[in-house]
């Protein structure tokens, strides 16, 4: 694999990973824009694995306050033990259609198209609840409800453009979390979502017998994680004194460029 590919991929999944822009949205148009082969399955679990260690190292004193409070079964921490729970039941819904996702052949999910009105849809959602949406909530008010949603909304992140954070945030915002509780509960919920993902594609992998870990997926993992550090960092202090708008306008440029390359035969219809 070539080494400016190893860049780009890591760029492309570090950045945005966790960012309200659709990672895998990115991902697919990279052989487009590059002329380049698809990377491979093997570099797509490197560069999960690097972003799965990047959150769990920005976000460790959360995990590690979950971790115990969830073994001393609530008699510590126990509002801790209770956000584990929820995150927990707002994974499900994603796990059970991720398998079902994953196995089906749905055409239109590859088409440039879907992944050009997916981005101006979804786009439009995270400006209207961002927009209208009442500011009076933090993590502390976090239920079981509002987490569920949360959960349920993170199901159309299977479909290319969406954005797993984006749909996410979007929810949470929806329920009157503040921008900063918005995101760090993606990030938390990120954790399942990512790792399940990881495990299915090396379940396929060693199924096939394609995996081989060479220097090229240690690289993807290095450098995926360390941007995806960099990007969470910055996301977090962004929103922390503005608004979600910059991700919307580019998402909205990017959908127009997409659906204009298409009509325009640019670029073919399918990736």
């Amino acid at each position: 694999m070539p080494f400016f590919m190893i860049i780009l991929v890591s760029l492309v999944q570090g950045i945005t990973e966790f960012l309200p822009v659709s990672s895998s949205g990115h991902l697919v148009l990279l052989p487009i824009l590059t002329d380049q082969p698809y990377q491979g399955r093997t570099i797509d679990v490197a560069a999960h694995v690097g972003t799965l260690f990047a959150v769990m190292f920005f976000l460790r004193v959360e995990i590690t306050r979950i971790v115990i409070g969830i073994g001393s079964f609530g008699r510590h921490n126990k509002s801790d033990a209770r956000l584990g729970l929820m995150l927990i039941a707002a994974t499900i819904p994603v796990i059970v259609a991720g398998f079902y996702v994953n196995y089906a052949n749905w055409n239109w999910l590859t088409a440039i198209e879907t992944l050009a009105w997916s981005n101006l849809i979804f786009a439009g959602l995270l400006w209207g609840a961002d927009r209208y949406g009442v500011t009076v909530n933090n993590m502390k008010a976090m239920r079981f409800s509002s987490a569920i949603f949360i959960g349920f909304a993170q199901v159309f992140a299977l479909v290319p453009g969406a954005s797993r954070s984006g749909v996410t945030m979007t929810a949470a915002r929806i329920f009157g979390f503040d921008r900063v509780t918005a995101a760090r509960f993606s990030l938390l919920l990120s954790l399942p979502t990512i790792a399940g993902a990881g495990i299915l594609k090396t379940k396929d992998l060693v199924s096939d017998g394609d995996l081989v870990l060479g220097g090229d997926a240690v690289l993807v993992t290095l450098f995926s994680g360390l941007l995806a550090f960099i990007a969470m960092r910055a996301m977090i202090a962004w929103l922390a004194r503005a608004n979600f708008n910059i991700f919307v306008y580019y998402r909205l440029v990017l959908g127009i460029v997409l659906l204009w390359a298409v009509q325009t035969n640019l670029i073919t219809q399918m990736v």
